[in-house]
């Protein structure tokens, strides 16, 4: 059973980082995509970066000179560095795995990130 439990999120002011993790169990993951989506109040969840195994990295335009996507395939773990932080920012941040072949994939909870002074 796939499990993936997110940390990291809080309250930041507007320029400010926060980093979330993802602890991700219950399966060898060098064979998933690793990622990080968000969903902002009334809006669709949306990519906000992904990241394979072998470290390839894609980014939604509206972050990628601002977050920073890594893992650690040793620990089951990926990380989202986000730096300069704006109020369009605030949104429930998802880890997700999904499979390199068969393309399933898994969820995490949630953690809620909020941008305001």
């Amino acid at each position: 059973q796939v499990q993936l439990v997110e940390s990291g999120g809080g309250l930041v002011q507007p320029g400010g980082s926060l980093r979330l993790s993802c602890a991700a169990s219950g399966s060898s993951f060098n064979i998933y995509t690793m990622g990080w989506y968000r969903q902002a109040p009334g809006k669709q969840r949306e990519l906000v970066a992904t990241i394979t195994s072998g470290g390839s990295t894609n980014y939604a335009d509206s972050v990628s000179s601002r977050f920073t996507i890594s893992r650690d395939n040793a620990k089951n773990k990926v990380y989202l560095q986000m730096n300069n932080l704006k109020p369009e920012d605030t949104a429930v941040y998802y880890c997700n795995v999904e499979h390199i072949i068969y393309k399933y994939d898994y969820w995490g909870q949630g953690t809620q990130v909020t941008v305001s002074s």
